[in-house]
């Protein structure tokens, strides 16, 4: 009886609320099925990529273990990755025996990462409602590529090093405009 009574209140108070975040009869929960599995596969690559900043010095242990001491892989690397590969092993050497702090900051950039990801359950739970958090987002990834440009030059970042940072931001762009497109047309068409 109180559930009833609790369902007939609840109808009356939220009736625009309900519109909005429930999905049309003639197409059943399908885009927004699409919607949230674009937002957890973003979310798994944020996390894994946020975390790939943690074990720094191990990570290249196993590139040595893998590709030989000098990085070469036999002669399948290429010569100015491995050269880089060299260079950078050598600074997280120093970085190991030095100032093991400087890890810190890795560490915090891997939060910064999980953080962002976490604020992505607002969309999966409720993504009509929270669709600004797919503009936020492909704002940050369009940022992603002069932010890497601009401080990966400042840094002495080799340009193809820095392409592959730009790539984080490109890839992510795409299923992030793609489930705020997917929204606005739902949208549409419930009203």
């Amino acid at each position: 009886m109180f559930y009833l009574e609790f369902q007939r209140l609840s109808n009356r108070i939220q009736p625009e609320y309900r519109t909005m975040t429930q999905p049309a009869t003639t197409e059943p929960a399908s885009p927004l099925r699409a919607v949230r599995l674009w937002t957890i596969l973003f979310m798994i690559g944020l996390v894994i990529s946020g975390l790939t900043a943690i074990p720094i010095s191990s990570t290249f242990q196993v590139a040595k273990e893998v590709l030989g001491t000098n990085f070469s892989g036999h002669g399948a690397v290429p010569g100015f990755v491995a050269e880089w590969l060299r260079h950078v092993a050598q600074g997280v050497a120093v970085v190991n025996r030095e100032a093991p702090y400087f890890y810190y900051g890795t560490d915090w950039l891997a939060f910064g990462h999980v953080a962002i990801a976490l604020v992505f359950i607002g969309a999966l739970r409720d993504p009509v409602r929270n669709r600004w958090l797919y503009t936020y987002g492909m704002i940050t990834c369009a940022l992603i590529v002069p932010w890497a440009l601009m401080f990966g030059s400042l840094r002495g970042i080799p340009p193809w090093w820095r392409a592959i940072d730009c790539s984080f931001g490109i890839l992510g762009f795409p299923p992030l405009w793609y489930c705020h497109h997917r929204i606005s047309k739902w949208e549409k068409q419930i009203q």
